[in-house]
């Protein structure tokens, strides 16, 4: 049997007959080349170099400030590592809402520079002009729905979204548009599971989830939240699986007692 590693190179339409097969999906975020190859190794199916790279590594308090530049480096530096799994680029706030046009040119580059096999927006039906003028012209597109985090300050708070009647049909609606328009895929964002449930449901592309519920057809985490890295808040759908801060801080005070010590480099680590 062979590893995940050595199974073959994931697509869209992998992730398409993954749904068909009722297989789940397994997503997480990578920023970086180091983490992307361990991810990917690892046998993670998509790779999602999301914009959340302002919160989790440049401690910004949203992800609205994340630049095109930013994103494109980003991407280039996972899609050097990943071997197997498909490499989604976000793209920032403001690099597809002005027009299709302004989207066509940042998503052309987060695929030419940054090595990014699809990318993925925020957004619903507003945005479906947007989606179907990318795959006209041949770049696979994502969708993220339910929480998107560039619209906080119009939210207004990181609150569940769907808990209302309205808004409830307004995503499940939305998410069809968002097919229609020709996305590959959708992230649904901290919604009520049987939203997360309805939605997948609704649709044929597959709905990944964050704190969607078990109903859906894959999950994706922060990787920095799965291994416990991340520490100034503890989101309710992240599990982790390991503390590494922790880890690392004791690692530190090891290291720094030694060297105060004198017993690190001994003679074994000397030339």
């Amino acid at each position: 049997m062979s590893s995940p590693a050595s199974s073959p190179k994931v697509t869209t339409a992998t992730l398409r007959a993954q749904k068909a097969r009722r297989e789940r999906i397994t997503a997480l975020t990578a920023y970086d080349h180091l983490f992307a190859g361990l991810l990917d190794r690892a046998g993670v199916d998509v790779l999602l170099v999301g914009d959340s790279v302002a919160t989790v590594l440049q401690g910004r308090d949203t992800t609205v400030p994340v630049t095109m530049d930013q994103m494109v480096y980003h991407c280039e530096l996972v899609g050097r590592a990943a071997q197997r799994a498909l490499v989604v680029g976000d793209m920032p706030f403001l690099s597809y809402q002005v027009c299709p046009e302004d989207a066509l040119r940042n998503a052309g580059r987060l695929l030419k520079e940054g090595l990014a096999e699809a990318v993925k927006l925020e957004g619903g039906a507003a945005f479906a002009p947007t989606v179907q003028r990318l795959v006209d012209a041949g770049i696979p597109v994502m969708g993220h729905l339910g929480l998107t985090p560039q619209s906080i300050h119009q939210f207004g708070s990181y609150r569940a979204r769907g808990q209302d009647a309205d808004e409830h049909r307004r995503i499940v609606d939305d998410a069809r548009a968002l097919e229609q328009a020709g996305a590959f895929a959708l992230v649904l964002e901290k919604v009520p599971a049987e939203l997360g449930k309805e939605t997948a449901a609704a649709v044929q592309i597959p709905v990944i989830g964050i704190g969607a519920g078990p109903h859906v057809d894959g999950q994706i985490l922060v990787t920095h939240d799965l291994l416990g890295l991340f520490t100034r808040f503890k989101p309710r759908f992240a599990r982790r699986y390991l503390e590494l801060a922790d880890t690392i801080g004791k690692a530190v005070a090891d290291y720094c007692d030694d060297v105060r010590s004198g017993s690190f480099p001994d003679s074994s680590e000397s030339y």
